[in-house]
């Protein structure tokens, strides 16, 4: 097989519902020098069933393995990719026709690692959903990110395209963590290459299913305070102590927000924790006061 130009990695764990749409959106491409690379990673469900209709394209290298995790079967993935990019496709989103078209020219010198776009929002059964992404660290950046990245992952996974020589790298995706695991990669990436982002919606985004990791705030949580203490002691030089103030003020008020509508107490341990970091920080201090107010109304009325 000749070198494709595109590897694009698909991992599938019990996502055979919605496999043969994301496969479909590939194949579909305007730009076809590609190749995929499907990591069946222990699915119980449906999903080989769904995928075998595909089997027969030679551009399709399908790997079945015992379930070990979506960084393992993403790094599996890289291994056995031979573009010089890398595009990642969960296999419950979808592309837009165009994207490869669009987003590859945007690598037009070696030290842009990683391309992106914007996503545009679907519920479970594929109906549009009209949604907004808010906040000034959910924005699409391009250039050298790692100063607004270090607050908050604003890259929508399923629309990354990577220079596979970032991979080589950084040794593609940390095994330790079970969920963050790109945002954890482009802070890496951040720190010797551009990113560069296209201001269209050229990916599909699924939400609100049930297998959905995103859904495990606790456990994301925990693997998002990892990712920032291990780039902090790795690359000690690219965040100042002020932007590590920030952010995790930053951090602290968006779990305090979270959890204010299931745990006071922890609401407000968060709230205080991020006046800790940022004695300045506003929407703490409205935090709090909106939690002393529940907590009197819920005293009063039960």
């Amino acid at each position: 097989m000749v070198q494709p130009k595109v590897s694009v990695v698909i991992t599938c764990y019990n996502y055979g519902q919605y496999v043969e749409s994301a496969l479909q959106s590939v194949f579909s491409q305007t730009f076809q020098d590609f190749e995929i690379i499907l990591i069946n990673d222990g699915s119980t469900d449906d999903s080989e069933e769904k995928i075998h209709p595909f089997l027969s394209d030679p551009r399709l290298k399908y790997i079945k393995q015992n379930n070990s995790g979506q960084a393992n079967a993403k790094n599996r993935g890289i291994k056995q990719a031979k573009g010089q990019f890398i595009a990642f496709l969960d296999a419950d989103d979808l592309w837009e026709k165009t994207k490869l078209e669009k987003q590859l020219p945007l690598f037009s010198h070696d030290k842009i690692g990683v391309v992106y776009s914007r996503a545009k929002y679907i519920n479970k059964d594929g109906m549009p959903l009209h949604t907004t992404i808010k906040g000034k660290y959910l924005q699409p950046r391009s250039g050298n990110v790692t100063n607004f990245l270090f607050f908050d992952n604003f890259i929508p996974f399923s629309s990354s395209i990577i220079r596979r020589q970032c991979l080589k790298t950084f040794n593609g995706f940390n095994e330790s963590l079970e969920m963050g695991i790109d945002w954890n990669l482009w802070l890496k990436i951040s720190t010797q290459y551009a990113f560069k982002f296209i201001n269209e919606p050229l990916l599909i985004y699924r939400v609100g299913h049930p297998g959905q990791m995103s859904k495990k705030a606790e456990k994301r949580h925990s693997c998002s305070d990892q990712t920032m203490k291990q780039f902090i002691h790795q690359y000690p030089e690219m965040v100042s102590p002020d932007i590590i103030r920030r952010a995790l003020s930053y951090t602290y008020c968006n779990r305090g927000r979270y959890f204010s509508g299931k745990d006071l107490s922890l609401a407000n341990q968060y709230y205080t924790m991020a006046l800790r970091q940022s004695p300045f920080e506003a929407r703490a201090y409205i935090g709090l006061i909106k939690n002393f107010l529940k907590h009197i109304f819920k005293k009063k009325y039960g």
